[in-house]
């Protein structure tokens, strides 16, 4: 792709008639290759829960961010939660999803999702942004390493 096209979005706040879409867009989080025990719609299904509160005006903590193009009124979405640092408890916002629809992949919508949650997030006061992605999930953590991400924590799951 010409960087022009990646030109093609705009960004913008959801809104209520986006509902339906970004509930359809939700499944493609779990678009890759996932240990075997996981079932995919616990990867979405949470993040389901947080954009209907925050659509409903229900949770002041959260923002949901829409890449708009042309021809696709949500091509893409970034669910933000502004809360607490982990471990130092500092100002800070966790990217709870970055998906964009398997059409329009490819475009830089990801990559201009994530820059505007980043501004937006300093301008809500957050020191960091912070992110959970799975190891197996490589086109998820080349982009955000892409954009200055570094791994901090590793976490590890035995099944019994």
């Amino acid at each position: 792709m010409s960087s022009g096209t990646q030109q093609l979005a705009s960004v913008r706040d959801a809104r209520i008639e986006d509902r339906a879409a970004v509930l359809e867009l939700l499944p493609s989080l779990a678009d890759f290759d996932l240990p075997s025990h996981r079932n995919p719609e616990h990867l979405w299904r949470g993040d389901a829960a947080l954009v209907e509160q925050h659509l409903a005006g229900e949770s002041e903590s959260t923002f949901l961010l829409i890449a708009e193009t042309a021809s696709v009124p949500v091509a893409g979405l970034a669910l933000t939660t502004l809360k607490p640092e982990l471990l130092s408890g500092a100002p800070s916002a966790h990217l709870e999803a970055l998906a964009v629809s398997q059409g329009q992949r490819g475009l830089g919508l990801g990559r201009q999702l994530l820059q505007a949650t980043q501004m937006r997030a300093k301008v809500e006061g957050a020191q960091s942004l912070t992110l959970h992605v799975f190891a197996s999930n490589t086109r998820a953590r080349s982009v955000y390493e892409a954009a200055g991400f570094e791994g901090e924590l590793l976490r590890y799951t035995k099944t019994l």
